[in-house]
């Protein structure tokens, strides 16, 4: 991964992005690895836009998004048809992006097929008894 430039997008409803870019950054001091992007006040069309022009622009191989159907991922799908060569990852978090970025040693889409992998098996559940209603 390239010094002090972006190598991927985060994609996210709100100011998600932006918060998840902010702790990258004040627990590991590279956030500038990540480029946030909002899709407040944008239709499908033009998130998509929005998504090809980063891609293409700043030659970035990967996009994060928040939820798995939500509109930022449907738009970063339709980039994908056009450009096979981005990955795309859903259900962002960070420990997931945390991952990502602690993988230098690999390309961009490495890097995030390795941190889904290892995110999938961190999740867990703690505590709490089922009720029934």
């Amino acid at each position: 991964m390239s010094e002090g430039s972006p190598v991927a997008i985060i994609a996210a409803h709100g100011d998600l992005a932006t918060g998840l870019v902010s702790a990258v950054q004040q627990i590991t001091g590279r956030g500038e690895l990540f480029l946030p992007m909002t899709n407040s006040g944008m239709g499908a069309a033009e998130i998509e836009r929005a998504l090809l022009e980063l891609v293409d622009s700043r030659n970035l191989r990967v996009i994060f998004t928040d939820l798995p159907a939500g509109s930022c991922t449907i738009a970063a799908r339709r980039v994908l048809a056009a450009r096979p060569h981005v990955v795309l990852v859903t259900g962002t978090s960070l420990p997931l992006l945390l991952d990502f970025m602690s993988h230098e040693e690999l390309e961009p889409a490495q890097a995030a097929t390795h941190a889904v992998d290892r995110a999938v098996r961190s999740l867990t559940a703690v505590g709490g008894v089922a009720r029934g209603h």
